[in-house]
C-alpha cells in the first residue's frame, strides 16, 4: 500500500495515467452495464453503448502502456543519479548502455588529485579502475583501524567516494564513528572494510565487490598488498625512510630529491592492477603528490612495465601549484623527467597542463605557505618526447587552487575520441556515444565558466612569482655560505668544542679526588 502511494508523490507523473485508467474503466464498465440491463435497443443506442465502451477500452490500454513506461523511468532514474535530466525513456535507457559500454579508464595515483579525476570521469563511462597508492602502514593509524587491524585505506575510502553516485552521503557514512559502548572509537568505514574482508577471505577481492554493494561506479584497486615503505634519496646523499619526513629532511638539509624508492624493493601488484592496465583504453598519471602519490605506484613490480607495453593512450596530468618539500621550483618539464627517470620512457604519450585564470590573491596564499605555480617551460617539456596539450583546467575551491573535474575529464575523453578517429574509427558506435557526451559537457562547462576582471586576469605566461625568485635566492646564498665559510671560523669552533671537553674532564678529575679523600 505505502508503495502504490509513492505513485502519487508530485514530480513522479503517474496521476495522470491513474486518472485515464480509471476515467477509461468506468466507461468500458458503463457500456457492458447498458448491454446488459437493456432488454431492446435501437441502432442509434447501440452504435453509442459500443462507441463508449470502444473509448473507455482505448483509455484503460493507454494508461497502462504509460503506467509502464514511466515505471521503468523512474526506475532508471533511480538506479544513477546521472540519468534524472532526461525525460524520454529510450534516451535513458540508450545513456545507461553508454555508461556501460564506455572505454576502459585506469587512473592511477592517489591524494585529492585521483578522486578530481574519477569525480569527472564517472560521468563518461562505468568502466574505471583507481588504483591508489597505500602507503601508512605502521604510522598515522587511527585508533579505529589499529583495533580491528586493518590496512590503511584512507585513500581507497576517498576513492570510493568520488565513484560514488551520492558523494555527501557515502562520505558521511565512511567517516561516521561510534561514541558509545563496544564499538567506541570504531570507524564504520573500518568496520565494513573489516567485515567484507571475512566474508571475502581478500582485501582486494572485498573492494571489488564494494562496487555492487555500494552502488558506485567503476572499481578500486590498491596498487599492492604488500606493507609498503615510502623512501627518499637526496642530491646530498642523505635517505630518508619516513615519507612525511621528506619536506622536513629536504629543507633541512637544502637539497633536493634525487630519487624515491620503495620497501621491500620487490612489493607485488595487488591482484587485478595488470590486467586491469593491459586491458585499458586509456592509462590517467596524476596529478597529485608526485614523489609520494604518484611516483610510488610505478615502482610496484611489473607496473610501469605493463604501462609501457599497454597500447592504451598513457595521459600525465601536471600539477597547477608546486608542493614545498617535494617540488619546490619545479616546472613542467621537471614532472616529466621525474616520471621518465622513475618509470623509464614510453610512460606517458600525453601531458595535458593548466594554462588557466587564477586571480592572483588566490597565489599568494599558496606563496605564504611555501608553494607557487608550476613553471611552463614548454620548450624543455616538448624535448621529453611527450606532447602536450594546454587547457583551462584550474578553479578555486574554497581557499584551494583545484583541478576542475568536468574540464581535466571532458580533455580526457576528448583525447580518447581523437584516437578512435585517427584510426577511423569515427562512425564506430563507442565514437558516436562518447562525442555526444563530449560536446553536452562542453557546453556545460562554457555556459558554467566565470570571466574574471580584466585586474584579475594573468598576462602571457606564467612568470615566476616573488616568492620563487626569493626562495632561489635564499637557497644560493645558504649553499654559497657553507662552502665559503672562513677556515679560521672552523678552528675556532674546534678550539672551543676541545678547550670545554678539557674543562669537563678537570672538573670530572677534581670530584673524583674529592671523594677519595
Amino acid at each position: 500500500m505505502k508503495g502504490f502511494l509513492e505513485w502519487f508523490k508530485s514530480g513522479t507523473k503517474m496521476k495522470r495515467w491513474i486518472l485515464l485508467l480509471l476515467v477509461g474503466i468506468i466507461l468500458a464498465g458503463y457500456g457492458m452495464a447498458t448491454i446488459l440491463v437493456s432488454k431492446e435497443l435501437a441502432f442509434a443506442d447501440v452504435a453509442k453503448i459500443i462507441l463508449i465502451f470502444v473509448l473507455g477500452f482505448t483509455c484503460v490500454i493507454l494508461a497502462l502502456v504509460f503506467m509502464q513506461k514511466r515505471t521503468l523511468e523512474l526506475l532508471v532514474e533511480a538506479s544513477d543519479s546521472r540519468l534524472q535530466n532526461k525525460k524520454d525513456v529510450n534516451s535513458l535507457i540508450f545513456n545507461k548502455k553508454v555508461y556501460n559500454e564506455g572505454p576502459k579508464v585506469v587512473v592511477i595515483g592517489g591524494g585529492t588529485g585521483l578522486n578530481t579525476v574519477l569525480k569527472g570521469l564517472k560521468h563518461y563511462t562505468n568502466n574505471i579502475t583507481a588504483i591508489v597508492t597505500v602507503s601508512n602502514y605502521g604510522k598515522n593509524r587511527t585508533n579505529s583501524q589499529k583495533q580491528l587491524n586493518s590496512l590503511p585505506i584512507e585513500d581507497i575510502k576517498e576513492s570510493i567516494v568520488a565513484l560514488s553516485h551520492n558523494e555527501a552521503a557515502m562520505e558521511g557514512l565512511f567517516s561516521t564513528t561510534f561514541t558509545e559502548g563496544v564499538l567506541r572509537d570504531l570507524s564504520f568505514g573500518d568496520i565494513y572494510f573489516s567485515s567484507m574482508n571475512k566474508l571475502y577471505g581478500d582485501f582486494t577481492e572485498s573492494v571489488k565487490e564494494s562496487k555492487d554493494v555500494l552502488n558506485m561506479v567503476g572499481k578500486v584497486l590498491p596498487v599492492t598488498l604488500d606493507e609498503m615503505t615510502i623512501c627518499a634519496e637526496l642530491e646530498d646523499g642523505t635517505i630518508v625512510e619516513e615519507k612525511d619526513k621528506i619536506p622536513q629532511m629536504v629543507y633541512e638539509k637544502v637539497s633536493k630529491i634525487a630519487r624515491i624508492f620503495v620497501r621491500p624493493t620487490n612489493c607485488r601488484p595487488a591482484p587485478g592492477v595488470l590486467e586491469a592496465i593491459a586491458e585499458a583504453d586509456a592509462i590517467v598519471i596524476g596529478p597529485g603528490s608526485l614523489y609520494t602519490n604518484v611516483i610510488p605506484n610505478l615502482l610496484i613490480k611489473n607496473v610501469a612495465k605493463t604501462i609501457r607495453e599497454s597500447k592504451a593512450i598513457k595521459i600525465y596530468v601536471s600539477n597547477i601549484m608546486t608542493e614545498p618539500g617535494q617540488t619546490d621550483n619545479y616546472g613542467v618539464s621537471d614532472h616529466l623527467q621525474a616520471i621518465i627517470d622513475h618509470a623509464g620512457k614510453g610512460i606517458v604519450d600525453y601531458c595535458i597542463y593548466d594554462t588557466g585564470e587564477i586571480i592572483p590573491e588566490f597565489i599568494k596564499r599558496y606563496n605564504r605557505q611555501g608553494a607557487d605555480l608550476v613553471e611552463q617551460d614548454i620548450v624543455k617539456a616538448k624535448g621529453k618526447g611527450v606532447n602536450l596539450l594546454q587547457r583551462n583546467l584550474s578553479f578555486v575551491e574554497g581557499e584551494y587552487i583545484r583541478h576542475n573535474p568536468d574540464a581535466i575529464a571532458a580533455s580526457i575523453i576528448e583525447l580518447i575520441c581523437d584516437d578512435l578517429k585517427f584510426e577511423d574509427r569515427q562512425n564506430a558506435p563507442e565514437f558516436l556515444k562518447l562525442n555526444s557526451m563530449l560536446k553536452e559537457k562542453k557546453r556545460k562547462i562554457k555556459k558554467e565558466k566565470t570571466v574574471l576582471p580584466k585586474e584579475h586576469k594573468k598576462q602571457g605566461n606564467r612568470k615566476k612569482s616573488k616568492f620563487q625568485a626569493k626562495y632561489e635566492e635564499r637557497i644560493q646564498s645558504i649553499r654559497h655560505s657553507e662552502k665559503a665559510k672562513p677556515a679560521k671560523v672552523k678552528e675556532a669552533e674546534d678550539t672551543k668544542k676541545e678547550t670545554a671537553k678539557r674543562n669537563k674532564k678537570q672538573k670530572h678529575s677534581k670530584k673524583h679526588e674529592k671523594a677519595t679523600k
